[in-house]
């Protein structure tokens, strides 16, 4: 039984005329009685027995009809699913991004994205940018954001933003009384920054080459956030990125690197996996809130 004469069959049976269950259906008498004759030549027994105007279900009519009506709920589910998949109602979405994305930007875009579409469910990840690109490979994560865009050809990598360095200090440290720093003042400080082999490693060695001066991390990290506690502890000044919102933190004096390099905010997707409706509406909000963030990040500049 097709699914048109699924909906025929359960609206006769509820409604008990061929007139009535056309009203329900919004269908012509004939276009009706047409499809149940179908229905029933192609099912090899009769479905209904006309008596005195009104159709009289056969045993085999009710046999079938608790059946019918599972399958047309079950029908009518996935229609619906269906449709609020294509219109962005329903589904999941999951991103996976870096701590300083994941901390500045994904709040305000999955604040907006929940507003408009409430039902869809959404799944964030934190990761370094290595695991990133496996999420994105096994369909884990279907957007990814990360500050780098030097990556494998099957990672597309949508450049969103830049953004430069922050200078960490303990409160009261002597070069927090500048309102910049340059690569010059840390000179013989205790430095806490990324590893080498890094985006911003490779930057911040560049730079300093430029202007000819020497940086030595005394203390390497993976994430700019691990910086807080050992700046806080007195450890050294940390040369980390400037999109966290560090002045949340108690204890540090944040101060802007003056003439520093700076490396790009990448969205991150599968070239081999294609993104649903709800991805793109994500990736969408994602693009306008990174530049909301850097629109505030230059106004306090």
């Amino acid at each position: 039984m097709r699914a048109r004469q699924l909906e025929v069959f359960i609206a006769v049976m509820r409604a008990g005329t061929v007139t009535a269950a056309a009203r329900m259906l919004n269908i012509s008498q004939p276009a009706l009685s047409q499809i149940l004759l179908h229905a029933e030549d192609e099912l090899g027994f009769t479905l209904f027995e006309r008596v005195k105007g009104r159709l009289r279900p056969t045993p085999e009519a009710l046999e079938i009809f608790p059946d019918a009506e599972r399958l047309s709920a079950g029908l009518e589910g996935l229609r619906r699913k269906t449709t609020d998949l294509r219109l962005g109602r329903a589904g999941l979405v999951r991103v996976a991004a870096s701590p300083p994305p994941a901390m500045a930007i994904l709040p305000r875009a999955f604040t907006k994205f929940r507003v408009q579409h409430p039902n869809i469910m959404l799944r964030a990840h934190s990761a370094p940018i290595s695991a990133i690109i496996d999420m994105l490979r096994a369909g884990d994560a279907s957007l990814g954001v990360a500050m780098d865009d030097r990556l494998p050809p099957d990672i597309e990598a949508e450049v969103i933003g830049s953004v430069g360095f922050s200078c960490l200090l303990p409160s009261g440290h002597a070069v927090a009384g500048k309102i910049e720093v340059a690569l010059a003042d840390l000179v013989g400080e205790e430095l806490i920054s990324y590893r080498g082999n890094t985006r911003p490693a490779d930057e911040l060695a560049n730079a300093a080459r430029l202007q000819g001066v020497t940086l030595s991390p005394s203390l390497e990290i993976d994430v700019s956030i691990s910086a807080v506690g050992f700046v806080q502890a007195g450890l050294g000044i940390a040369l980390v990125d400037a999109l966290l919102p560090w002045h949340q933190f108690a204890g540090l004096a944040v101060k802007p690197l003056a003439a520093g390099p700076e490396f790009p905010i990448a969205l991150l997707t599968s070239r081999t996996r294609p993104l649903s409706r709800a991805d793109e509406m994500m990736r969408d909000e994602i693009r306008a809130a990174c530049s909301a963030v850097l629109d505030e990040h230059r106004a306090k500049a």
